[in-house]
């Protein structure tokens, strides 16, 4: 089942792709790599998911906020390529995570992300190298922000 579909039988669907708040893209490719720019926790009505995981946030909010970016990861690459079906792996995830000082259970938050990537994409595809970092702070007050890097069909 393509990536598209499966996402689809999760009961889930892509939001529009954000618009950059600097200089920056969203996107760029750069041969059969597409590299994606950090995004955070923000629905599709523009509501930021913000607080310290650990303190204010709990593991599990923190879980769901991951997911959360993942989809709008997930848009980018669909606006950029054509659709998710073009992603051929998911190469690199890089998480960072709004925690309390006495936080220590990063890679659970960025877990969020990395379970729907492989619910989405499958093993083959959908495991990747990854590095969950804890912050002092982030953007806004936001909880997490992911970028990643994937491999493109041609």
């Amino acid at each position: 089942m393509p990536p598209s579909q499966r996402l689809s039988s999760l009961g889930l669907m892509l939001p529009t792709m954000r618009v950059p708040v600097g200089n920056f893209i969203m996107a760029r490719r750069y041969g059969d790599l597409l590299f994606l720019s950090g995004q955070g926790p923000t629905t599709a009505d523009g509501l930021k998911m913000t607080g310290k995981v650990g303190a204010e946030v709990s593991i599990d909010e923190a879980y769901g906020h991951a997911r959360l970016v993942t989809l709008n990861l997930l848009a980018a690459i669909d606006a950029h390529l054509g659709s998710i079906d073009q992603v051929d792996a998911i190469v690199k995830v890089l998480g960072f995570v709004n925690a309390a000082p006495d936080f220590g259970d990063h890679p659970a938050v960025i877990n969020g992300c990395s379970d729907l990537l492989i619910d989405i994409f499958g093993k083959a595809c959908g495991q990747h190298a990854r590095a969950a970092i804890g912050a002092g702070s982030l953007p806004s007050g936001i909880t997490v922000e992911i970028e990643m890097v994937v491999g493109c069909r041609a």
